[in-house]
């Protein structure tokens, strides 16, 4: 554990982030509550990765881009050491766009350190979904299939095959986010100097604090509610994977007084031009039946003829949750936090989707939640490091979900230890970016640039 004295050299540790900063979206979070962990320890630059800019499809636009990743670069050579947030499609559209950017952010620093949000390359071709696609005639999609998985392929070699290079010449560290992920990339691609530990967001006098002001006041939705509702947040951008379709169905075996509360909204990547309404709330209404009738359901079924007086009473759909349901929408970070600490439990339902960790269960697990999680690789891997704090149910699973909720075990608040936290991670980060350049001349760092 770091015990805050700065590390060996002349004056603070001069380092620089490179990540999406002004932007909400997971990475951008991360790296503010890495930023203010780092402060008291070190002189931090945060170099934001203009979305705008990598992420346009036009070719003028694209110009633009590679000319702020050289001015970003350009800069790095003032700093002891450079930490780069890496998630692959922050940094451009294509493979080649994001190795070209991503060589010459590396080549520039003179020490570096990648943080991996995503680890490509270890899956294998799945063919039984090429299969299923093709026999219901969606060549398109098997082919779309096939490319992907090549693509990911390829750009994983790439990456890690620059990284194996420049860690022959200069200090090059690697943290990840799990054990299994540190010793792939370890022991299949012969990466170095390779750490790992969980993502921490709030140190425990934080959440306290956090805790100690937040108030249902603090948003009208909650305000509303009976004093006595038993509140079940799930967080996370609006999108299939997040699996809230579990947490509503188990909502209704829940008795009344629960109430889900969907913290986020549609990740502005995904938003399309004229589109009425995103497919996937369309999924969520479904589920709760908003919106729906009775003669929504029986539509097509059968003949069914009513009077004025009956039509009104079948209306609305009798399961129609929308009492229930509430779509608390997105917020900003220290409003996240204060949501959880209003929770009564918080609930992850998620896919497995060959994610590396989360964001929204480290909040929840620093701000001292109960946390319900569904058995993900991701999840399972990060409770390795938080034995015994954090109850599992399978994916899809909502009547085990049901019952979960339902046992009503108090959160743990702050009598919850975390033995890995913002204290080790802060450790963690000092130790990857101490510079080492004795052991290169300048001669040769030169020469990699």
């Amino acid at each position: 554990m770091f015990d805050g004295t700065p590390p060996p050299g002349s004056g603070p540790l001069r380092l620089a982030i490179v990540s999406t900063y002004d932007e909400m979206c997971g990475i951008a979070g991360y790296t503010r509550a890495l930023e203010q962990q780092l402060r008291p320890h070190a002189d931090v630059t945060v170099f934001d990765l203009d979305q705008y800019w990598l992420r346009s499809p036009h070719a003028r636009v694209q110009r633009l881009a590679d000319r702020h990743i050289k001015e970003i670069a350009g800069r790095l050579r003032d700093f002891d050491s450079v930490n780069i947030q890496l998630e692959y499609g922050t940094l451009g559209r294509t493979p080649g766009q994001i190795m070209r950017r991503l060589r010459r952010l590396v080549t520039a620093a003179p020490a570096v350190s990648v943080t991996f949000h995503t680890i490509l390359g270890h899956d294998r071709l799945d063919w039984p979904a090429i299969g299923r696609s093709l026999m219901k005639g969606r060549i398109g999609r098997a082919l779309e299939i096939a490319l992907v998985f090549r693509r990911n392929k390829g750009l994983a070699a790439r990456t890690y095959g620059l990284l194996r290079s420049c860690q022959r010449i200069k200090p090059v560290h690697v943290i990840v986010h799990n054990r299994r992920d540190a010793r792939l990339l370890h022991d299949v691609y012969a990466m170095r100097n390779v750490d790992h530990h969980p993502l921490s967001f709030v140190a425990a006098d934080q959440a306290e604090r956090i805790r100690s002001v937040a108030t249902r006041g603090d948003f009208p939705v909650l305000n509303a509610l009976p004093a006595d509702a038993k509140l079940i947040g799930s967080f996370g951008f609006l999108s299939p994977y997040k699996g809230f379709e579990t947490a509503l169905r188990a909502l209704q075996y829940l008795p009344d007084d629960h109430h889900l509360l969907i913290f986020g909204g549609i990740h502005p990547q995904t938003i399309k031009r004229e589109q009425a309404l995103d497919p996937y709330i369309q999924t969520l209404f479904d589920e709760s039946h908003i919106g729906r009738t009775v003669f929504d359901t029986i539509a097509g079924n059968a003949s069914v003829h009513l009077d004025a007086a009956s039509k009104e009473l079948f209306a609305r759909h009798p399961r129609d949750m929308h009492h229930r349901v509430h779509f608390m929408g997105v917020h900003d970070d220290e409003n996240f936090m204060r949501a959880m600490a209003l929770c009564d439990v918080v609930v992850l339902p998620y896919l497995e989707v060959g994610q590396s960790s989360s964001g929204p269960i480290a909040m929840a697990l620093n701000m001292g939640c109960r946390v319900l999680a569904s058995r993900t690789l991701a999840f399972l891997q990060f409770a390795r490091y938080h034995p015994g704090q954090i109850d599992f149910f399978d994916i899809g699973n909502y009547a085990e979900l049901a019952g979960l909720i339902s046992a009503g075990v108090p959160a743990p608040n702050g009598t919850r230890h975390l033995s890995y936290n913002t204290e080790t991670n802060t450790a963690l980060y000092l130790k990857a970016n101490q510079p080492r350049l004795s052991r290169w001349s300048s001669k040769r760092v030169e020469a990699v640039t």
